[in-house]
């Protein structure tokens, strides 16, 4: 018999995140026997544009979704109402279906997990994805100055400990996060099974034997890109943590090294303020700027010669496991990031994968051009 399992998501289906990072899990261990119904809350726009889709989706590979819709406003207030939301949803298909474990992607939800396990004796899988709590006041979204917010980081920082002693298994996005964690003077490491799995990467679709070269011209064509132009690509959004600025001005001294280069994002939004800072550093018109859908990305990176990141190191950030990393890799494209950033100095430095930046300083991206340029030369 198939062992039933409620999958809790706080990120949407219908969000680039949910179509990279969970559905291709539940997916292939749908294959392997498990039988999921999976609750996620879904931004209005994202659901209506895409929702039928992933429903089709869903439904072909015997997964059960029920949407919830997203609350976005007021600060606090919303979330408890979603957390409402998922509870009462998650206890009536419980009293149905009988869950034998309950996933919870991060926190929120397992405020919800952990409750089915204290009533019901669901085997709770704590999937923590990051330090949440501390990536909020890092990201400065929470003011510990503010008492409400204050309040809040302690509420979570409390349930944090919670979730690790109690949780069946957790599961940590990076080693450095898990040594960090069972070195906490207020942790019983006896008490934490956890295990490290990283983002992951769908390698059917980020596939380089899957590349149609009509296709490829034709994007090509499409984006005036030359065939001596020298790509760097940026991938996903920009967000709270990518540095937009550091990685534009590095592109603007690479234009010194590379006349011909160009700089692709293959993003969705910010397109205004992308635009706004390649002006501040003279390379406008050496953008490109292209939305992609999912099956649209593996040919973007296609075009590329070396992909870029940039996160904004912090305490939190020990715990990130950037999601492009992976995609980049199964194409064979080199990365130019940063260090301190979860595993990701360690990445690249076991599997050869790209070139890291130890400070963001001229000095700095002129050293990791150089050694671009050499990498680029011997693959010509």
């Amino acid at each position: 018999m198939a062992t039933a399992v409620l999958y809790l998501s706080y990120d949407g289906m219908t969000d680039p995140l949910g179509q990279s990072q969970v559905i291709p899990y539940l997916i292939g261990l749908s294959k392997k026997g498990y039988l999921f119904t999976l609750i996620s809350c879904e931004k209005k726009q994202n659901f209506e544009e895409h929702g039928n889709k992933i429903k089709s989706l869903l439904d072909g590979n015997n997964i059960e979704w029920q949407p919830l819709l997203y609350t976005k406003s007021p600060p606090v207030l919303s979330t408890i109402y979603d957390v409402y939301k998922l509870k009462q949803l998650a206890y009536k298909l419980h009293k149905e279906k009988n869950f034998a474990i309950v996933h919870c992607r991060s926190y929120i939800t397992s405020l919800v997990g952990l409750q089915l396990k204290k009533e019901f004796g669901v085997k709770f899988i704590f999937d923590m994805r990051g330090l949440w709590a501390d990536e909020r006041v890092d990201g400065k979204l929470w003011d510990l100055d503010n008492p409400v917010y204050r309040s809040v980081y302690r509420y979570f920082k409390r349930k944090e400990k919670e979730f690790l002693q109690n949780a069946d298994y957790t599961i940590s996005l990076t080693h450095h996060a898990k040594d960090e964690i069972l070195s906490w003077k207020n942790i019983d490491p006896k008490k934490v099974r956890m295990e490290v799995i990283p983002c992951c990467a769908d390698l059917d679709l980020f596939d380089k034997q899957n590349i149609q070269q009509e296709k490829l011209l034709a994007l090509k064509e499409e984006l005036q890109i030359q065939p001596d132009d020298f790509i760097l690509l940026y991938l996903g959004s920009i967000g709270t943590w990518y540095m937009l600025e550091e990685m534009m001005e590095f592109f603007s001294v690479m234009k010194k090294r590379y006349a011909n280069a160009k700089f692709l994002f293959a993003s969705m939004n910010e397109h205004e303020r992308i635009l706004a800072t390649a002006e501040k550093f003279h390379v406008r018109n050496d953008i490109i700027l292209r939305g992609a859908a999912r099956e649209e990305v593996p040919y973007l990176i296609s075009l590329s010669n070396f992909s870029i990141f940039f996160i904004l190191p912090s305490y939190s950030k020990i715990a990130s496991s950037p999601t492009k990393q992976g995609e980049l890799m199964a194409m064979g494209v080199p990365v130019i990031c940063n260090t301190l950033v979860g595993d990701t100095d360690k990445i690249v430095n076991d599997y050869q994968s790209g070139i890291l930046v130890h400070e963001f300083s001229t000095n700095s991206f002129s050293e990791a051009i150089e050694k671009m340029s050499a990498s680029f030369d011997e693959q010509q």
